[in-house]
């Protein structure tokens, strides 16, 4: 028999059996789309990670107290490295240390409520230094000014702040006041700033549009601070030399992490990388149950249409052709089932991501990997059921109730 005949009777075997195909192929369908859904979000939330960490530029280096290892991201592991925390000396260190131009330490003093129309709000108070917004360029401000050196009791504040709801005109301007009360040590303090910038709105989920900064000397001595860190920026402006540089601060530093824009981009796509793998994996299960219901629909056909093999097999059709028209029953619902549910993955995937605040990234070659993998597991799931009924004998076949 031609290929061509024998896909046509394949084509018309589906069509007489509407309801197993179409048990069938929702089975296929619904593997095919958890698998495109989750990884199209899951490679849109690494990409718009990605995007958002290089504007922050590659001239920026993270130290930070501790490590991702025995010894931080870089260089050889060492034996039980002791943490340690970042101060004014590690600060000095930094200052001192060739090619380095601006340092700038960061110290997160906690959480505080203000009020705005009898409706109360929390914000996370940060201290910085005036060289922070020198080095982080990507946080332009829109209203106002940064700060400076002499500034005391004043605060530099995200757009969300200033404009909690985006429909209704700004409840602060620049020269507004903001009374922040806090929890320190079981006692509630107030500490009252003056706004004098308000940032640009960035609509990133690593940009500022909620942060709330204040001068570091005022951040430490409102909530009472030890003189420690939480992390130092350091801005070099040879970027050939920042991995050199990185090196250099973990060797005068014990215990630091140096973290560069490279290598933070690094270990997110590590991390998202294996989040792709375990939803993919965990998706892909139900392809596999999907093969299962070929298998066993395929076998109940191949009993029913006994009969008809026979009858091909007494005109001359070989084993190879039987093999052949099964198979391709098996692949065209892999195909069908693929093409349809790589589609209908990627439209949920990008309204699951709409509604939960994450990019969706479809792309040509995910779809056609997994109706690949569709068609494979179609395959393989009717190749039994399809050399069962190739092995039938004619005369058999043909005596068969």
């Amino acid at each position: 028999m031609r290929i061509g005949d024998i896909a046509i009777i394949s084509a018309k075997s589906l069509t007489e059996r509407k309801f197993r195909f179409v048990l069938n192929l929702i089975g296929i369908l619904i593997g095919v789309a958890a698998v495109t859904g989750l990884i199209s979000l899951t490679q849109g939330m690494n990409a718009t990670i990605s995007g958002e960490l290089g504007a922050f530029g590659g001239n920026t280096i993270t130290v930070l107290p501790g490590g991702f290892g025995p010894n931080g991201p870089h260089g050889p592991a060492e034996n039980n490295v002791v943490p340690v925390t970042l101060n004014w000396r590690d600060l000095e260190i930094l200052e001192e240390l060739p090619d380095i131009d601006l340092v700038a330490p960061t110290v997160t003093g906690g959480a505080a409520v203000y009020s705005v129309k009898s409706a109360l709000y929390t914000v996370s108070v940060t201290g910085v230094t005036e060289t922070y917004f020198q080095i982080n360029e990507g946080t332009n401000i829109e209203e106002g000014r940064a700060l400076i050196r002499s500034d005391v009791a004043v605060a530099v504040i995200g757009y969300n702040i200033a404009v909690p709801d985006l429909d209704e005109d700004p409840v602060f301007e620049v020269g507004d006041r903001i009374k922040l009360t806090s929890e320190v040590g079981r006692l509630e303090k107030v500490l009252t700033v003056r706004i004098v910038g308000i940032i640009e709105e960035s609509g990133s989920a690593f940009g500022s549009d909620s942060d709330f900064f204040i001068p570091l000397k005022t951040c430490e001595q409102f909530y009472e601070l030890d003189g420690t860190y939480d992390s130092i920026q350091v801005y070099v402006e040879n970027s050939d030399l920042i991995d050199a540089i990185a090196y250099n601060i973990e060797d005068e530093i014990e215990g630091v992490s140096a973290l560069t824009a490279a290598g933070t981009l690094e270990l997110i796509n590590s991390i998202t990388g294996t989040i792709e793998a375990v939803l993919g994996g965990v998706a892909a299960i139900s392809l596999l149950v999907a093969g299962v219901g070929i298998i066993n629909t395929m076998t109940v056909s191949v009993m029913e249409r006994t009969k008809e093999i026979g009858v091909m097999k007494a005109l001359g059709a070989k084993s190879t052709d039987v093999l052949v028209l099964f198979m391709i029953e098996a692949g065209l619902t892999g195909v069908i089932g693929g093409i349809i549910g790589a589609g209908f993955g990627f439209v949920l995937g990008a309204f699951v991501g709409d509604y939960v605040g994450v990019s969706s990234e479809p792309s040509l070659m995910l779809g056609l990997l997994v109706t690949g993998f569709a068609v494979l597991t179609s395959v393989v799931s009717g190749l039994y059921p399809s050399w069962s009924a190739s092995q039938l004998h004619p005369v058999e076949a043909l005596r068969h109730e």
